[in-house]
């Protein structure tokens, strides 16, 4: 039978890979930017519009 010293230690383990995978997963890589509305609202706006055959 395991130890209390062993159990503890595999908890401890199975807790700090289970953060590791939590914290890797979450955010964006890189530079955090705010979208440009506008350049947007431009591009909808134009492929909205239909074309006069």
């Amino acid at each position: 039978m395991h130890s209390a010293a062993t159990k503890s230690a595999i908890w401890l383990l199975i807790a700090a890979l289970a953060s590791v995978a939590l914290l890797a997963g979450c955010g964006q890589k890189g530079p955090l930017y705010l979208p440009d509305d506008s350049s947007q609202a431009q591009k909808k706006k134009s492929t909205d519009t239909p074309t006069a055959p």
